[in-house]
């Protein structure tokens, strides 16, 4: 059927300028039902029927218009992903996962980049409707609680992040503070008795440095070893933050046997600082991350790290926002922590 110019012609004026299904399913000589039935993948088409409304499509040019689609159901067939940083590794996997998983739903995720600023974040939820969004998944880093409470939003929104949230939204969060206390105690169960932590923000409040300061604290108070305030280089989580907090720790004469870094991506940065200053890895100083971003099983050595369960998270920011996205399930908002777990490789002991 392609090489031939079809019931149409290739130059034909009768051609139509708009192809619709109808058009297809003429030409193919089937229903329009079945052209629907292939086009969305359904199974009750046989091979050869099949293939011939797919040469149909090919030599008519129709095109599916998935805007008109969505709009017919009330939806534009968009979630917005608001996070703070476009950079991290962290988030652009989280952002793939979430695509994976919607694209089944026949949804597309559009990210946009708050800077981690409380105006970022309210902009992100008050505009959400006005950028065509069916729904949002927002990382909350800076927003105030209550202002948050207070915002007029009638769009479906799941919140990710460290912070205590309005009960009227769905939360998804991982466990940073046993994440932490597990990455910090296997340091210290092989050995180590000073770890450097870069990053932490000891005594902030449900952040993310916060949290996973807390659980290296509740790591040292289960062993029984004290905790040096030195030790801990309070930074942005940045290559070359994790370069430079090593440097100023050896630059001020603070000695360590152990580094936890607070995102894996410090933790790289700190790797080099190391190599560079003739200490090797785990021989002289064990390393260990949070976040297992793809790029830590590929270093030399690999580095340790702590899965915050990303496939977990994905799935039920995924569920919670579908469910919401058609009807709600009647439920108060939920709450979902998902636990954490070590990953052990060649920087630890």
């Amino acid at each position: 059927m392609g090489n031939r110019p079809g019931r149409w012609g290739a130059d034909s004026k009768h051609q139509p300028s708009v192809v619709t299904m109808a058009d297809v399913a003429r030409f193919a000589g089937v229903s329009t039902m079945t052209v629907s039935n292939v086009i969305n993948g359904r199974p009750r088409v046989g091979p050869e029927t099949r293939e011939r409304v797919l040469a149909a499509i090919g030599e008519l040019g129709y095109q599916v218009n998935l805007a008109a689609r969505h709009l017919r159901a009330g939806r534009t067939g968009v979630v917005g992903l608001a996070v703070p940083e476009l950079e991290r590794p962290y988030f652009a996997q989280l952002a793939a996962r979430l695509a994976d998983r919607f694209e089944a739903h026949d949804l597309r995720i559009v990210t946009e980049r708050t800077g981690a600023s409380r105006e970022g974040e309210l902009e992100a939820v008050a505009f959400s409707r006005l950028r065509m969004y069916d729904g949002l998944i927002l990382s909350v880093v800076d927003i105030d609680p209550a202002e948050l409470g207070q915002l007029r939003t009638d769009a479906p929104v799941v919140m990710i992040g460290e912070r205590a949230l309005p009960s009227r939204f769905d939360h998804v969060l991982m466990d940073n503070v046993d994440g932490a206390r597990q990455a910090t105690a296997h340091l210290l169960a092989t050995g180590a008795r000073r770890i450097a932590m870069i990053g932490g923000d000891p005594g902030g409040t449900a952040t993310m440095p916060a949290l996973r300061a807390e659980g290296y604290a509740i790591a040292h108070a289960e062993a029984g070893v004290p905790v040096d305030p030195e030790l801990n280089t309070r930074c942005s989580f940045g290559l070359r933050d994790g370069y430079d907090a090593i440097r100023g720790l050896r630059g001020r004469g603070v000695a360590f046997d152990a580094v936890f870094g607070l995102t894996d991506v410090v933790a790289m940065g700190a790797l080099r600082a190391l190599a560079d200053a003739g200490l090797r890895v785990p021989d002289d100083v064990q390393v260990i991350g949070f976040d297992d971003v793809e790029e830590s099983a590929y270093l030399v050595p690999a580095l340790s790290t702590v899965n915050p369960g990303h496939e977990a998270m994905a799935d039920a920011i995924t569920a919670l926002l579908i469910a919401q996205l058609n009807g709600g399930t009647g439920a108060d908002p939920q709450e979902v922590v998902v636990p954490a777990r070590l990953v052990l490789r060649g920087t630890t002991r």
